[in-house]
C-alpha cells in the first residue's frame, strides 16, 4: 500500500522504515502538515498518515478521498484533529495507536512537577549566569502531597504509580476507569484537595475547557497544574487570570490549545505572533515544554510498530481492530 506521510520529521522517518521493513509499503514523505490545500498531495496514495497537529477536517477529508485515500491512519492516541463524520461521509476508515508507552508521558509529567516544585529551570539558568543564590527557589517534598488525577486510563494509571512510590496521597476522577490505591472523588472535591492536580483525559465536546475560571477558583490556592494531554483541556486565559491572582500557584503544560502554529518547528529567528502565549512565558512559575512527552525511543518505536500494523491489517482485510470510524 502507498502511504504519505504528513508533518514528518526525521525522526519518525526512521522508526516507521524500521517498522516497515518486511511489510513491503511505499512511503511517501511530505514535510508539510495535512490542511485542505496539502491534502491533494496525496494523490495515488490509498492511506495517509497523520499526527496530532494536522488539521483532518472535513475540507481536507474530502480533498484526501478525491486523491484515492481510503485509509487515515493516525500516528497518536488522540484524534480529536480528524473529523469522523466527515471521513464516514466518504467511506474513509480511520485507526489510531491506541496505546504506545504510557510510561513515556507518565514520567515526563513527574518531570515536569518536579522542575516546578524544586525550580529546576530557573536554577539551572542561574547558575550558567554565576548565581548560585538559593532565593526564591524553596519547593516542597512531594512525599505526603495530595495530587489528583484527572483521567485513569493507562497513562493515568502509570502516573499513579508513579506517585504511590513517592509516598504521595493520590485521589482520581474518572466516570470510567479505576485504579487500584486511587481513592475516587468528584471532580470539585478532587480540585479542592489537591496540591497538585494533574490532567490525563482526552480532548472531547464535554472537556473542552475542562480547567476553567470557575475550576481554578475551585481549587487549593497556590495549586499546580499540569498538563500533558491536551492543550484545550485548559482555558488559556482564566490559567493567566489565576496564575495572576495566585490562586494558580504554578503551571506546567507540554501542549497548548493553540499549538498547531508553534510546535514542532524551529521559530528561534522569527517573532511569536501568538500574544496569550508570549503571555505565559512571562511567568516564573510557569513551564511550557513543546509536546515531548510522548518523545522516547520506545515510544516511537511502539507508534511506527503499530501504524503500520493498523495498515497492514486494512490492506489484508479492509477492517483494522484499533478502527475509530
Amino acid at each position: 500500500m502507498k502511504i504519505a506521510f504528513f508533518n514528518t520529521k526525521r525522526y519518525e522517518k526512521q522508526a516507521f522504515e524500521e517498522a516497515n521493513r518486511d511489510r513491503g509499503h511505499e512511503f511517501l514523505w511530505i514535510d508539510l502538515p495535512l490542511r485542505a490545500g496539502t491534502a491533494p498531495f496525496a494523490q495515488g496514495c490509498a492511506a495517509a498518515c497523520v499526527f496530532v497537529n494536522d488539521q483532518a477536517d472535513a475540507a481536507a477529508i474530502v480533498a484526501l478521498a478525491a486523491s484515492g485515500v481510503k485509509l487515515i491512519a493516525a500516528r497518536s492516541a488522540g484524534f480529536n484533529h480528524i473529523d469522523l463524520a466527515a471521513a464516514r461521509g466518504v467511506g474513509i476508515v480511520v485507526v489510531r495507536v491506541p496505546a504506545y508507552s504510557p510510561y513515556a508521558v507518565a514520567e515526563y509529567t513527574l518531570a515536569l512537577m518536579l522542575s516546578l516544585n524544586r525550580h529546576v529551570h530557573r536554577a539551572y539558568n542561574r547558575v550558567r549566569e554565576g548565581n548560585f543564590a538559593l532565593d526564591g527557589l524553596l519547593g516542597f517534598d512531594m512525599h505526603g502531597r495530595t495530587v489528583g488525577l484527572i483521567g485513569l486510563g493507562k497513562i493515568g494509571a502509570c502516573t499513579a504509580k508513579i506517585l504511590q512510590g513517592m509516598g504521595c496521597r493520590v485521589i482520581g476522577h474518572d466516570p470510567v476507569s479505576s485504579v487500584t490505591g486511587v481513592t475516587p472523588v468528584a471532580l470539585p472535591e478532587l480540585l479542592a484537595t489537591s496540591d497538585i492536580v494533574s490532567l490525563h483525559c482526552p480532548l472531547t465536546p464535554e472537556t473542552r475547557h475542562l480547567i476553567h475560571a470557575e475550576s481554578i477558583q475551585q481549587m487549593k490556592r497556590g495549586a499546580m497544574l499540569i498538563n500533558t494531554s491536551r492543550g484545550a483541556l485548559v482555558d488559556t486565559m482564566a490559567a493567566i487570570e489565576g496564575l495572576k491572582s495566585g490562586q494558580l500557584g504554578s503551571l506546567g503544560i507540554d501542549v497548548y490549545e493553540e499549538e498547531a502554529d508553534l510546535f514542532f518547528k524551529d521559530l528561534s529567528e522569527t517573532v511569536i505572533q501568538d500574544d496569550v502565549f508570549a503571555r505565559l512565558l512571562t511567568f516564573p512559575n510557569v513551564l511550557v515544554t513543546g509536546h515531548q512527552a510522548f518523545f522516547t525511543a520506545d515510544a516511537l518505536t511502539g507508534i511506527a510498530v503499530t501504524t503500520i500494523g493498523n495498515i497492514s491489517e486494512f490492506a489484508a482485510t479492509g477492517q483494522c481492530r484499533n478502527a475509530i470510524s
